[in-house]
């Protein structure tokens, strides 16, 4: 593939992603902070302030891809409060003309309101929040971040993105240019990946180190639990052979959208399956492989064999 892979790590891309899932809760049920780390920033800020920050939940979802945008165009930023305060400074002209390269059909008016809007919540959200956990979770993403980077020399940039995101593989997607792989912390363990024009940015998560090594770590809990339901193990099964679509798991499975999407989630998040991503728009899954020899690695360092 011609396509040139980048590694990529700002606090800012994690102020984002803290503040995307606090606010709309998407994808909290299947993330290791679960729902109790809303219910306890819920009680830890403001009443009032937990209102100004939830009025972002009504606006477009989309609007995170414009802002994770403007995040990449910036270059590096090594304090949030250095990015948020150029974007306030930021004209809407100059605005639309770092989204356009992203967003041919964005307008002037979208880039104002996404600025003026998010601006002064995303300061509320880093003063109430993001300062208090930034430098502990930086650490985390710096360091890995310069394991991923050795091993540019060592992988090809396809096996690279496989081995970092735990199953996304990219196959022929027109007009490419550049992957930027990022790794996070709050969206652990998701992947995340959002294209723009000729550019695809990829999330991938960033295992956090367990105080207690008595307890399973949880993603020996998450691959014993996706392999816990009958169901999951006859779909492992049935995508051994070749990658399919979701219509045709859902065809020949017989199985519901929302109940076939919950499964797939699940052995996704275990990294027991791959997702192709071409350029078609089709989504494939198939077994991953390396999850089984993971799985047994896990398992035995746990318990001592």
């Amino acid at each position: 593939m011609s396509y040139e892979l980048k590694i990529d790590v700002s606090p800012v891309y994690e102020l984002l992603d803290s503040f995307m899932l606090y606010v709309t809760r998407k994808w909290v049920s299947n993330l290791d902070i679960g729902h109790e780390w809303v219910r306890d920033l819920d009680n830890r800020i403001p009443p009032q302030q937990v209102l100004a920050l939830r009025q972002a939940a009504d606006w477009p979802f989309s609007d995170y891809d414009v802002l994770y945008a403007w995040a990449y165009s910036r270059g590096p930023a090594s304090k949030v409060t250095q990015f948020l305060d150029e974007l306030e400074a930021c004209s809407p002209k100059d605005c639309f003309l770092r989204s356009t390269p992203f967003f041919p059909d964005i307008t002037l008016d979208e880039c104002n309101r996404i600025k003026s809007g998010y601006v002064p919540l995303l300061r509320l959200w880093y003063e109430q929040y993001f300062r208090h956990v930034e430098h502990k979770m930086l650490a985390l993403l710096i360091e890995d971040a310069a394991e991923k980077k050795m091993l540019e020399s060592k992988m090809d940039p396809e096996a690279l993105i496989e081995f970092a995101s735990g199953g996304v593989v990219l196959e022929d997607i027109p007009d490419l240019k550049t992957v930027v792989l990022l790794p996070t912390v709050h969206n652990r363990p998701l992947n995340t990946y959002c294209f723009y024009t000729t550019l695809m940015i990829i999330q991938y998560p960033v295992e956090v180190p367990t105080d207690n090594e008595e307890e399973p770590p949880l993603v020996l809990l998450r691959m014993t639990k996706a392999l816990s339901d009958p169901t999951r193990l006859r779909l492992l099964r049935y995508l051994a052979d070749e990658p399919k679509t979701l219509w045709e798991i859902q065809s020949d499975l017989h199985q519901s959208s929302e109940m076939l999407m919950h499964h797939l989630l699940t052995l996704r998040v275990a990294g027991l399956l791959r997702i192709h991503l071409s350029g078609e728009g089709n989504e494939r899954f198939s077994i991953r492989t390396d999850g089984a020899s993971e799985l047994q690695m896990f398992l035995e360092s746990y318990i001592r064999i």
